[in-house]
């Protein structure tokens, strides 16, 4: 085949992969802690020998997560916590340690704040926080203080992956920190609301109308580069 064949299906490999992290990001759009998704690609560029120019071939090479700030919605629940700037909730799952910025908890049989999948909320220490059955009303700091009926219980902590390049996604709102994650400061905490997703929905679809453009014009490429290797072999061939 070709270089130039191979250059653009390498280019439609890359534009496939992108499109399915855009289709999943338009399917989280309205995930509570949802972070964004995009691909990073990288451009390899060689010279031909014999007079034959360059040939550039580009392809994704890594999923970049987008960190930034995502609105917060008020609910009034007194277990629904929120992050405002850095840090990740550290939750205790059986596949090990996972970060997320999905706030809402409720106590379990044994007063255990957990999420919605069962995973136990964990404090600054790395200990699952307890809130007593018989508590009235759960105050949360900013600093991530916790307190039942005035009296502070523990402190909730902030946690951030130890190399932000080795965390990968481990749900639709759940990041495997890559190994032990460490504490961070900076992040404030707020209670009665959730943070909802930084997909911007238009900005989305206006990307996946690029992607289909390109892939098209990739698509062209690849079909006329097939007839011209036709028509070379019937002009060629045998007469």
């Amino acid at each position: 085949m070709e270089v130039a064949a191979y250059a653009a299906l390498a280019r439609q490999t890359g534009l496939m992969r992108e499109m399915d992290t855009i289709a999943q990001n338009i399917a989280n759009a309205a995930t509570t802690g949802y972070r964004a998704e995009g691909l990073v690609f990288a451009e390899h560029v060689a010279r031909l020998g014999n007079g034959g120019g360059g040939l550039s071939m580009g392809h994704a090479i890594v999923r970049n997560v987008d960190l930034s700030q995502a609105p917060l919605a008020r609910t009034g629940g007194q277990f629904d916590f929120a992050i405002q700037g850095a840090g990740f909730f550290l939750l205790d799952t059986p596949d090990g340690p996972r970060l997320t910025r999905a706030g809402s908890f409720t106590p379990n049989a044994v007063g255990e704040l957990v999420s919605p999948d069962g995973h136990r909320l964990l404090d600054a220490g790395g200990a699952p926080v307890f809130v007593p059955p018989d508590a009235h009303v759960v105050a949360l700091a900013t600093d991530g203080t916790l307190s039942a009926d005035g009296r502070p219980l523990t402190r909730i902590g902030l946690y951030a992956p130890a190399d932000p390049a080795q965390m990968t996604r481990a749900g639709s709102a759940l990041f495997d920190p890559g190994g032990a994650p460490l504490p961070v400061e900076g992040g404030q905490l707020v209670q009665g609301v959730l943070e909802q997703s930084n997909v911007d929905p238009m900005t989305q679809i206006a990307r996946m109308i690029e992607v289909q453009r390109a892939y098209s014009a990739g698509q062209d490429l690849v079909e006329k580069e097939d007839d011209r290797i036709r028509q070379a072999i019937r002009t060629l061939g045998p007469k």
